[in-house]
């Protein structure tokens, strides 16, 4: 299994993971949403409702939500809070989410650019983080979730909700298959990059799921590390705090 950094989407030798990432989030972003939609089903929806159930639960007044992308859970999320903040390192991504916050007139939501490895906010500022599908991404994992650590509050959660693999026949074989035929040949279609959606696929084998993702939680100082898969093990949840 590949490191989590070393999988990229273009495989540049010139461009970091994290500027192959933008770039391919700035290409696709027009198209990101209708083809979330048609590639998952639509089940990614009833993950994010898990999610945001949790969070509201909690009550937070402010809420950062990393990787945000078109702005799906922020907007979710805001409704359960005073503040959320979206940050991301597609400007393309964001002026899609801008869009969509605008026209349903929602004022507690700001989306910025942000690295998830240097994020632009003092430290102990929110009560929840949420990221959606955006840590498999990270270029370093660790860095990326000490961070996260240091601007989260005292007491405050974090909530992950990232893609996993599933161990169950015939659920696995299922999923590879389509993971490794039907959704690389349908994203390209759609989305006219010819990496994008090879890089998912690619990306989900070499991320460290399950007991191991909370391993690392854990290594980063968090506390209360907890986990559910979702779907069979096509997704996973977790959860957990800072001291």
């Amino acid at each position: 299994m590949a490191d989590n950094h070393t999988v990229k989407p273009y495989d540049n030798p010139n461009l970091t993971k994290k500027e192959e990432v933008a770039l391919m989030f700035d290409t696709i972003s027009g198209r990101y949403d209708f083809m979330n939609r048609f590639l998952s089903l639509g089940i990614d929806k009833l993950w994010r409702r898990r999610l945001i159930k949790k969070l509201r639960a909690q009550k937070p007044e402010r809420v950062l939500d990393i990787a945000t992308g078109t702005a799906d859970l922020a907007i979710m999320a805001s409704k359960h809070a005073k503040q959320v903040i979206g940050a991301d390192i597609s400007e393309g991504m964001m002026a899609m989410g801008r869009e969509k916050i605008a026209k349903k007139g929602i004022t507690n939501i700001t989306l910025q650019y942000g690295d998830s490895e240097n994020l632009p906010f003092a430290d102990n500022t929110f009560d929840a983080i949420t990221v959606a599908f955006g840590v498999r991404n990270y270029e370093n994992l660790e860095k990326g979730l000490a961070d996260m650590l240091r601007v989260l509050k005292p007491g405050g959660m974090v909530y992950v909700l990232e893609f996993s693999r599933p161990r169950r026949f015939p659920v696995k074989q299922a999923y590879f298959f389509y993971f490794n035929n039907v959704l690389p040949r349908w994203g390209k279609v759609l989305s006219k990059d010819t990496s994008a959606y090879s890089y998912l696929p690619e990306s989900v084998k070499a991320f460290p799921d399950g007991e191991d993702f909370t391993a690392i939680l854990k290594k980063c100082g968090y506390t209360e590390t907890k986990f559910e898969f979702l779907s069979n093990g096509i997704a996973a949840l977790y959860t957990a705090a800072k001291k």
